[in-house]
């Protein structure tokens, strides 16, 4: 099958593979323009775009898909299908009409719950117990097409979005190629989506993850798996940034933001009160040190005991 594949992070990186390993003919793949990251601003380019050139595909980047230059260029690729994943631009009304068989999204959640740019953070932001993938037929809505196949997968509580998203990139890709199959046969009814169940994702920036020790434990333990690894959740201790990687909420209480020992035997050497309960600290980084374990960070910052953090 003619298929122009576009995507961008690594997320769609096992999509694509699987399109080429099933022996499609790629015959572009659309990707995001190389762009400045690092303290050094040198210019990366996307994960899709490494990994297209490994397998000597054509790439194209660019910065819209608007304009009547873009739309011919499609239409003289000739694609029975154009497979989505993580693109990060707008299809217009125009580009979807042009592959045969429709545009085809892999989107890590169980539409139409979690709509938007950032699914898989809002599923463990919202403390679902279950998340999952749909391949849907893009349309010109915000994730609103029919879906032709959807797989559920459970969240374990030490899923970060990192963790999810990897796991949910793997089964995407394997759901694509028997979905695109099934289509191209005629034999799969798209389901319309029921927009009464609809939600979208939350944004996210990089304040997002900035702690607020008046909220529970419960809460605070969400956001520092969801915002894992992008933006991070964040307080300052001593005028320095410091970063909770790994947490979990234990039960106690105390002023929110104090920072009290725990017993030993416990899930973690010490906590920081918060609205309800505490968070326990198993892992944190100090702004300008590398990751360590909340024991080890201890036994070097003694005085980090007893303060109180801001909120």
């Amino acid at each position: 099958m003619r298929i122009v594949f576009m995507g961008t992070p690594r997320f769609a990186v096992p999509s694509l593979e699987s399109l080429v390993e099933a022996g499609h003919e790629i015959v572009c793949v659309f990707t995001r323009p190389d762009r400045p990251a690092g303290r050094g601003r040198s210019v990366l380019a996307s994960p899709v775009k490494e990994k297209a050139l490994q397998y000597g595909l054509a790439v194209h980047q660019p910065r819209s898909l608007r304009s009547l230059e873009e739309w011919e260029r499609l239409k003289a690729l000739s694609p029975e299908a154009v497979i989505v994943a993580a693109y990060g631009l707008i299809l217009p009304e125009q580009i979807l009409a042009v592959p045969s068989l429709g545009c085809l999204n892999v989107h890590p959640s169980l539409l139409p719950r979690h709509r938007g740019a950032s699914p898989v953070a809002s599923a463990i932001l919202s403390g679902d117990e279950v998340t999952g993938v749909t391949i849907m037929l893009l349309d010109k809505g915000m994730d609103t097409g029919p879906m032709l196949a959807q797989v559920k997968v459970p969240i374990a509580e030490n899923d970060t979005t990192g963790t999810l998203t990897t796991e949910l990139s793997r089964i995407g890709a394997q759901l694509l190629i028997p979905t695109l199959l099934l289509w191209s046969e005629e034999r799969l009814t798209p389901e319309i989506q029921n927009e009464s169940k609809a939600t979208y994702s939350q944004p996210i920036s990089k304040d997002s993850g900035r702690i607020d020790w008046t909220l529970p434990a419960g809460d605070l333990w969400r956001r520092v798996r969801a915002y894992n690894p992008w933006p991070g959740s964040f307080t300052t201790w001593q005028g320095r940034s410091l970063k909770i990687i790994e947490a979990t909420p234990v039960r106690g209480q105390g002023p929110a933001g104090k920072v009290v020992p725990l017993g030993p035997g416990g899930p973690a050497p010490v906590a920081v009160c918060a609205g309800e309960d505490m968070l326990g600290i198993m892992q944190l980084q100090l702004e300008g040190k590398r990751i360590m374990a909340a024991g080890d960070f201890l036994r070097g910052q003694r005085d980090f005991i007893g303060s109180l953090l801001p909120s």
